[in-house]
């Protein structure tokens, strides 16, 4: 079985590193470059950037910023926000990029995962889903949570993989920033309807949520942003407790 992974993830605005609750009421967290360079000290296993506010602003991603990152950093970066063109995502891996991700400009037009896939490979295009569980349906939500989107999770994170997306970065809008565990349910019947991988995305607040999520919800991977930034958990701590509860990770 392939190591689980986990992986911190920058929410940047304005230049610098926020987070919020249910993708309001943000504050600082500190610099993006200096905790980049943590967390891959740390021995996070990726690092995810993403640009919040550039769809909504309808402006590029910030890409001095991240080489800036990129340069002090030795895990894969995954970056994400302002991306509506193949000529986007070039820019972002020529400033350090692994992989980008994406979310308002395929929901607008899903042929750009297909163009993505075709000129960078699958591994590039991660398809990033921000869904919101309202009367007992998930529904996809553009710009940075603010405009809902007629898609269904489940329906789209499909069509998504059919198209080329190599991964899929999952956020549940009800669990983010609140720390009382992820949305493991959808992981679960995710992580059993595609053959990608699936990242679980919003909600961590302690170690024992991580595990939920690898082992009930079944994920791949892991990302969180508030229990790092203000050090509730450290990577090193959280790796050894999950290799205690039988979860395989990277040392």
């Amino acid at each position: 079985m392939l190591a689980k992974r986990i992986v911190p993830c920058l929410d940047i605005k304005d230049g610098k590193t926020v987070k919020g609750v249910n993708f309001v009421a943000l504050r600082d967290a500190g610099d993006p470059v200096e905790l980049g360079a943590e967390y891959s000290r740390q021995g996070a296993d990726e690092l995810v950037f993403l640009d919040i506010t550039a769809s909504h602003e309808r402006r590029k991603t910030l890409a001095d910023l991240v080489r800036k990152v990129a340069e002090k950093i030795s895990i894969p970066f995954t970056v994400g926000g302002g991306i509506y063109e193949l000529k986007d995502v070039d820019m972002l891996l020529s400033a350090g990029a692994d992989k980008v991700s994406v979310n308002s400009a395929i929901l607008r037009r899903p042929e750009l995962i297909d163009e993505i896939a075709l000129h960078f490979g699958n591994q590039v295009i991660v398809a990033a889903i921000d869904a919101r569980l309202e009367n007992g349906r998930w529904t996809c939500y553009l710009n940075g949570g603010r405009v809902p989107a007629d898609r269904e999770l489940f329906t789209w994170a499909k069509e998504a993989q059919e198209r080329g997306a190599g991964e899929i970065l999952f956020t549940s809008m009800n669990h983010d920033g609140v720390k009382d565990g992820y949305a493991n349910e959808a992981l679960r019947k995710l992580s059993e309807t595609l053959h990608i991988p699936v990242i679980a995305s919003g909600g961590a607040g302690k170690p024992e949520h991580f595990r939920d999520a690898f082992i009930r919800g079944k994920a791949d991977a892991a990302l969180a942003a508030s229990v790092f930034h203000f050090g509730e958990t450290g990577i090193p701590a959280l790796k050894a407790y999950l290799l205690s509860e039988g979860v395989n990770v990277r040392n």
